[in-house]
């Protein structure tokens, strides 16, 4: 794996879009800029999964103008909380002001977007593999600080992060319906009996995380077999099968 993601930084689209990004975002200081700049914008929705919105520049201006403070921001108000950390991280409507022209601001988003977009090729092959490196990336740092229902809160509102532990602990996809409170009480019960866990804090220990990741990747196996027609899950097993020797 270090091997393939060290050869793939080095495609030329991706080291062109990098070099682009960090010579030119520090001269921008307002959202309007930002989304006028459709390579600038590319590369900062990358960084934060958020890539299917490249051509909704209206909703995004109004989610950087909006900022990440007031209740009552766009990003406040959605369910995803990468749009929260989108606007926080820009800062165009903070008190604090715009950040794009910090030591480091523009080396940090591009290192995430390469990793996003190695999850992206990863996921073209195998989906769940993709959700995989992407909890291993971002789990870290999600549940490092906050109580325990604001981290819980956090995973909930990442859709990539919440699959995998849906996934990983059975929980029904349904049940995103359910009171928030009564989701934190489900998903924390759960991990505490199938992984361990009493604090979501542990995970920052690789050793729980692998349990995590394996009961993940595990479980979408099997849903994908449970999924398949009698017949082509009758090839799966035969396919799989290994001979038996005298």
């Amino acid at each position: 794996m270090p091997a393939q993601r060290e050869s793939f930084d080095q495609a030329p689209r991706l080291q062109r879009d990098t070099a682009y990004f960090e010579a030119n975002i520090g001269s921008v200081t307002k959202a309007e800029d930002l989304v006028a700049d459709r390579r600038l914008l590319r590369v900062a929705l990358g960084a934060f999964g958020l890539g299917d919105d490249l051509n909704n520049r209206a909703f995004l201006r109004k989610i950087l103008e909006d900022g990440s403070v007031e209740s009552d921001a766009l990003a406040n108000r959605l369910t995803d909380s990468r749009y929260l950390a989108f606007a926080k991280e820009f800062g165009f409507g903070d008190p604090t002001g715009v950040r794009t022209g910090d030591p480091g601001f523009a080396e940090r988003i591009t290192g995430q977007f390469h990793a996003r977009e190695f999850e992206i090729a990863v996921g073209n092959q195998d989906q769940a593999l993709r959700l995989a490196l992407n909890a291993e990336r971002a789990l870290p740092e999600t549940v490092a600080t906050g109580s325990e229902r604001t981290k819980w809160l956090r995973i909930m509102g990442d859709p990539p992060l919440r699959e995998v532990f849906e996934t990983a602990l059975g929980v029904p996809r349904g049940f995103g319906q359910a009171p928030l409170d009564r989701q934190v009480e489900e998903f924390s019960d759960r991990a505490q009996r199938q992984l361990g866990l009493e604090n979501l804090s542990e995970l920052e220990d690789p050793a729980n995380m692998e349990k995590l990741v394996k009961l993940f990747i595990l479980r979408d196996q099997v849903a994908g077999f449970a999924t398949q027609t009698p017949g082509s899950a009758a090839l799966t097993l035969l396919q799989n099968m290994r001979p038996v020797r005298a």
